[in-house]
């Protein structure tokens, strides 16, 4: 009904949700379609290599016909990491353009940057949010708008900088100087000209 008369930009999103976890797959399923996205959701790293056509099996969907806007996987699974998939879909010349984001439950900065040297999107810590899908999708949105891969990279390297909420979870609160405590408590005070 609605999704007939979709416009471009209003166009449902479709999104392969990847996590061995059955209740972590169900969310982000849910949160995908909170957000007005399609999803296919599946166990494994294999499984989604077959769902994308690229695990040599003639029995497999395939990708032709297929239009995945964007991935969304786990790091840590059993058999194949969501590390290993990023990096088969980055090598494939058909997928190579898709989006994929990293979940993961841990903080570990050295899985985070491997991650995105190696092409991610974006590496979410869980439990993922609703505020995160909203803001991926309008990545995702204006990137086939226009291409947004130099914005892109320049917000991955914004994440990691010092003053990034990422590197502030990632890095231990040092205690502030005597000198800076003392700079905020002598500001000076505006006069009333009344």
């Amino acid at each position: 009904m609605g999704s007939e008369c979709s416009s471009v930009v209003a166009e449902e999103l479709h999104v392969l949700a990847v996590d061995d976890c059955l209740v972590d797959r169900k969310v982000i399923e849910r949160l995908l379609k909170i957000s007005s996205c399609k999803v296919t959701a599946v166990e494994s790293g294999t499984r989604a290599l077959q769902y994308l056509g690229l695990d040599g099996e003639k029995s497999s969907v395939g990708f032709d016909g297929l239009k995945v806007n964007l991935i969304m996987t786990d790091y840590s699974m059993p058999g194949m990491t969501g590390y290993e998939l990023l990096k088969k879909i980055k090598s494939s010349s058909n997928l190579r353009e898709i989006p994929v984001v990293i979940m993961s439950s841990e903080k570990v900065l050295a899985r985070i940057d491997r991650c995105l040297e190696e092409g991610a999107e974006e590496f979410l810590v869980k439990p993922v949010k609703l505020s995160d899908v909203k803001r991926l999708r309008d990545i995702i949105l204006r990137g086939d708008e226009n291409d947004e891969k130099k914005g892109s990279r320049k917000r991955k390297l914004q994440d990691l900088s010092p003053t990034s909420s990422l590197a502030r979870d990632l890095t231990p609160l040092k205690p502030a100087s005597a000198a800076s405590k003392q700079s905020r408590l002598k500001r000076p005070r505006l006069k009333n000209t009344d």
